[in-house]
């Protein structure tokens, strides 16, 4: 069940919704939402239902234990890192090992055919950012499963986050009010993340998809930069768009999420472009991987090595395909010679609007790598982005094919819509009651256009519901 299907719209989150409100108290509250969540997960993924409850029963009895003031703690620790990643390396990795201890070894080892459980890299990872803080003592180890249950299986963020800490939620899981406001408010978020996802992402991606299906004799640099820039669109609003449904539903049951995407394209640097891509899981790879391994405190070499291990880790997280390992190294050399090449003061830096080309420039290259099948398909894109201007008969007649107005305006949409202009229009009206108040019935008839598209169009799967 997605976010984006016709049955949780129109059925699963209504009938939730109602419960919420007629149920007092929040415990009561709480256990609607534990189990219209396992619900959810079990529509999508029954087969591994019992993986996610063991997983939430493991790191549960792991906090309790590492929370003890007793010489274990530390073992208790890494016993907890080790059974999350394996179970994260089992079911995502192992075929891909496999594969590629075959090429490496020159042997034909049997690459096991393994199903990947519905958001395991999510639920994994803070199953790992609540014991380590509980170590830490940054965090208290809850005595209730069921607040952890729900702290993990949330079903607004359970398969593609937000990936939050255990602190950042805990209080809200013991007190919280559910509002007419924050109700009205989330439901406005709602709808406007659904609306990317729909009329903006799912909209690009059968162009997207055509580009990348199409041979290397039919690419010129016209459908390259089509393909890759649609692309990159399509991927951004696609998961901010998610990240603003989960957001969204968090208003509505009385939870706060923080914000996952803060306008990335309007980076001027790489550095900046990965504050506001995917926030939560940066922040995770940063305080769980980067400042144990050193972060900057050991020397430029040091550092510089500790950036690359955790871009490629980030690759290597969304998927077990070296064009996303590629993709992670990508953003992690950059990284680097960004720090290495940056000017001493503020004097002989470049215009900002230099720095936002170049930003795009590595991002919408390093997402060809991101949405390519092979290495070799994304060098063949790459390549006739820069040196195919010779336009052949194919070339133009896959051109005349894809580029058709609809996609044009959406492409043209979305340029617009990811930029931060947006936000101030909205501050700006914020402060006007009546444009406040305009914006629900625009809500009202954006979410009409989405159950049109819904009920006319074919279902488009979360680009993020297969990491």
């Amino acid at each position: 069940m997605a976010f984006s299907s016709v049955i949780f719209v129109c059925v699963f989150l209504p009938a939730v919704c109602i419960l919420n409100w007629a149920i007092p108290g929040v415990r009561g509250r709480n256990i609607l939402l534990a189990a219209a969540s396992l619900l959810f997960y079990a529509f999508g993924d029954p087969a591994h239902l019992l993986l996610l409850l063991g997983s939430v029963l493991f790191n549960y009895a792991a906090g309790l234990l590492a929370a003890r003031p007793w010489r274990w703690s530390r073992l208790v620790l890494w016993a907890a890192v080790a059974g999350n990643l394996g179970v994260l390396a089992f079911y995502k990795y192992l075929g891909f090992l496999a594969e590629n201890l075959s090429l490496l070894l020159g042997v034909s080892l049997p690459v096991p055919a393994v199903a990947l459980p519905l958001g395991i890299s999510f639920f994994t990872f803070q199953g790992l950012s609540y014991v380590i803080d509980v170590y830490r003592d940054k965090s208290l180890a809850t005595r209730s499963f069921f607040d952890l249950l729900l702290y993990i299986c949330l079903f607004p963020r359970l398969v593609a986050g937000p990936i939050l800490k255990y602190q950042d939620v805990a209080g809200e899981l013991r007190c919280r009010a559910v509002t007419l406001d924050g109700t009205a408010r989330g439901v406005r978020r709602f709808i406007l993340g659904l609306t990317k996802k729909l009329l903006l992402s799912d909209t690009a991606a059968g162009m997207v998809n055509a580009v990348f299906a199409l041979e290397a004799g039919q690419l010129d640099f016209r459908l390259a930069w089509l393909g890759a820039v649609g692309y990159a669109l399509q991927i951004y609003f696609d998961f901010s768009g998610y990240s603003d449904m989960a957001i969204g539903l968090g208003w509505i049951f009385g939870f706060h999420f923080k914000e996952n995407f803060r306008y990335p394209y309007a980076a001027a640097s790489v550095k900046e472009f990965w504050r506001r891509w995917h926030i939560s899981l940066s922040t995770w790879f940063r305080d769980y991987l980067y400042i144990p391994l050193g972060g900057n405190r050991k020397g430029k070499a040091r550092t510089y090595c500790n950036k690359l291990i955790v871009f490629f880790c980030t690759g290597l997280w969304h998927g077990a395909s070296w064009t996303y390992v590629v993709w992670g190294l990508w953003h992690g050399a950059f990284l680097v010679a960004e720090d290495r090449l940056r000017p001493a003061g503020r004097h002989g830096r470049p215009a900002r609007w230099l720095g936002h080309l170049y930003t795009l420039l590595v991002a919408v290259v390093g997402f060809v790598f991101f949405r390519a099948a092979t290495l070799g398909q994304a060098a063949e894109i790459i390549r006739s982005m820069f040196t195919g201007f010779a336009v052949t008969a194919e070339s133009a007649a896959a051109l005349a094919s894809l580029a058709s107005p609809l996609h044009l305006w959406v492409l043209a949409a979305g340029c617009v819509g990811c930029l931060p202009w947006l936000d101030r229009v909205k501050q700006w009206a914020a402060k006007h009651p009546v444009l406040e108040a305009a914006s629900y019935p625009a809500a009202l008839a954006l979410f009409g256009l989405d159950l049109v598209h819904l009920s006319a169009a074919s279902f488009v799967p979360f680009i993020y519901f297969q990491f």
